[in-house]
């Protein structure tokens, strides 16, 4: 059943009527109606600068008594013709129970056809998306030091204890302070080169644990079958938990190298983290239901996963912190080291347990789901495979293993990595940035709380920045002015690491990490596939529908596989 009607019809209007019994009792004015059905208002919408139009519909929730609200307003910049779009979501709570949100927004925005588009939830909190470079450089590089901040919601404040750690942390006192440590001491260049060994002895287990699966496969001719998705995440955490805590697993292990049960869960539990962080969370726009309900169950899964991961962390955090007080520990070795003994702030114990929660999430997501895609893509693509293959032998040759001191010269692979990067990135949107003051940003005006969060799936699909977007093209990212190819993108064409104040502290460490593991999978490994790969996305996220499973088969002298 449908209605329209035409008219004037200001915020004002809406503010008053929305005040009224019969509008908080889910009744309507008009008509009777049933759940579900809809009355469609077509009105003309006087807008605060006397431009513009507004298509407001209303329907009512199944399961709630409040009807929601949507305000669609179309309007016209002061300094320009372009159009933005900004909707008001008032009441509305079903919609963020729908996931995921981010495609329904990417379908709003190919809607309107709009580069910004401002969707307020709840009462207060503006959250606006950008899908141009143009605009995003606006925001980060021209008044980056207003957009520094983060939002306070509850996924972010459970994750950082509080806002104890750096990139969690709104502007302040505490993120100042947290982020001199990581900059200058925990991923500090010289900490890098420090820390190397440790990544090389993982590296070389990435080889072993691959040769060992291959050999109890004997019903497997002419190789083995791997699964990619769990080498590489798995490869990502071992490296961190070695440069972090010293050691690659938190149990005994498997045979043949593999992780064991505890890995398993902690690595589970890493990855809950990061479905649940800034995921639209329901009590984030609602406050007042915050220790009430929890609507959509992020707070009950992110608990959860918090405590497995605190499970096995924290008891090691403790006791080296108790070894540094006796003086049984008296030599820094990793991470964990360096945040005890850091002087110039001394360390709370909750900080430093904050901060490694951190530093896990924040590198086992982006490098492990980039080297996944790009081996898909490749096999996918036996030619864009072998182009990587003659590179590595052309660099490194077969006689010796490839290396971190190589990595600078591997243009082409990194090619590849970056076109995953850009196509297929692990996280739809960047983490939000709250300006900390009202401003306007290329005519548009951003209130200060808002949440800003540019689209990595809009800018690096973007038609009028790349040529035929969705075709995987590595050679896109190789040009002759540039000599070597980086891993990051200061333009914002497309997001890697992001820039600015909150760009990531950890640029070299992920691009080693991510590249590292790519060069190891396809230097010592012909890899290929029982059927051809489905680059289907799941419903959910942006990774691979169904983990790649590949055939490997290992292609160097035996000599140069490490033995467990």
């Amino acid at each position: 059943m449908e209605y329209s009607m035409t008219g004037r019809f200001t915020i004002e209007d809406y503010r008053y009527y929305s005040r009224q019994p019969s509008f908080k009792e889910g009744k309507d004015n008009g008509p009777k109606l049933k759940t579900r059905e809809k009355v469609n208002i077509d009105l003309n919408v006087e807008l605060e600068n006397g431009k513009g139009c507004s298509f407001v519909w209303m329907h009512l929730v199944e399961g709630f008594k409040l009807p929601s609200v949507y305000i669609i307003r179309l309007f016209n910049k002061y300094t320009s013709k372009q159009v933005g779009v900004m909707i008001q979501i008032l009441n509305e709570m079903r919609l963020l129970l729908k996931q995921p949100i981010f495609k329904w927004i990417e379908k709003l925005m190919e809607n309107f056809k709009t580069p910004i588009l401002c969707i307020q939830l709840g009462p207060s909190t503006h959250v606006i998306i950008v899908t141009t470079p143009e605009l995003a450089c606006e925001f980060l590089h021209k008044q980056d030091e207003i957009f520094m901040s983060r939002p306070e919601i509850l996924s972010a404040e459970l994750v950082s204890d509080g806002y104890l750690s750096a990139i969690l942390a709104p502007f302040g006192d505490q993120w100042r302070k947290m982020r001199k440590v990581l900059h200058e001491h925990l991923l500090s260049s010289q900490s890098h080169r420090w820390l190397e060994p440790k990544r090389n002895e993982e590296a070389n287990h990435l080889l072993s644990y691959i040769c060992n699966q291959i050999a109890k496969q004997e019903n497997v001719v002419d190789g083995g079958l791997i699964n990619i998705r769990i080498v590489s995440r798995h490869f990502c955490a071992n490296v961190m938990t070695k440069i972090v805590f010293g050691t690659r697993l938190f149990g005994d292990g498997m045979e043949a190298g593999g992780s064991a049960e505890e890995e398993g869960a902690h690595l589970t539990a890493l990855f809950t983290i990061l479905k649940y962080l800034y995921a639209f969370c329901i009590t984030d726009y609602f406050p007042w239901l915050r220790g009430k309900i929890d609507i959509d169950g992020h707070e009950k899964k992110t608990r959860k996963a918090l405590e497995i991961i605190r499970k096995y962390q924290d008891p090691l955090i403790d006791e080296r912190i108790r070894m540094w007080k006796k003086g049984a520990r008296t030599e820094t070795s990793d991470l964990l080291d360096a945040l005890i003994t850091h002087e110039n702030p001394k360390l709370t114990p909750n900080e430093i347990k904050s901060q490694i929660v951190e530093l896990m999430i924040a590198t086992i997501d982006n490098p492990s789901n980039a080297v996944e895609w790009a081996m898909a893509e490749m096999i996918n693509q036996p030619v864009l495979l072998e182009r990587a293959v003659k590179e590595l032998d052309c660099v490194v040759g077969r006689n010796r293993l490839v290396e971190e001191r190589d990595l600078p010269q591997l243009n082409y692979l990194k090619a590849c990595i970056k076109e995953c990067f850009r196509l297929h990135p692990f996280a739809p949107l960047n983490p939000p940035h709250v300006p900390i003051k009202d401003t306007t940003v290329a005519g548009y005006l951003i209130p200060k709380g808002s949440h800003v969060m540019l689209s990595r799936r809009g800018l690096g699909r973007n038609p009028d920045v790349w040529e035929d977007p969705l075709r995987f093209d590595p050679e896109r990212h190789l040009t002759w002015e540039e000599s070597r190819v980086v891993l990051s993108d200061d333009d914002l064409t497309m997001i890697s690491f992001s820039t600015g104040k909150r760009g990531c502290p950890g640029v070299v460490l992920g691009s080693t990490i991510t590249t590292m593991l790519l060069a190891r999978m396809v230097q010592g490994f012909s890899w290929g596939l029982l059927c051809k790969v489905d680059l289907a996305e799941g419903n959910d996220d942006p990774c691979l529908a169904k983990p790649l499973v590949a055939v490997a088969k290992p292609r160097l002298p035996n000599h140069l596989y490490p033995e467990d």
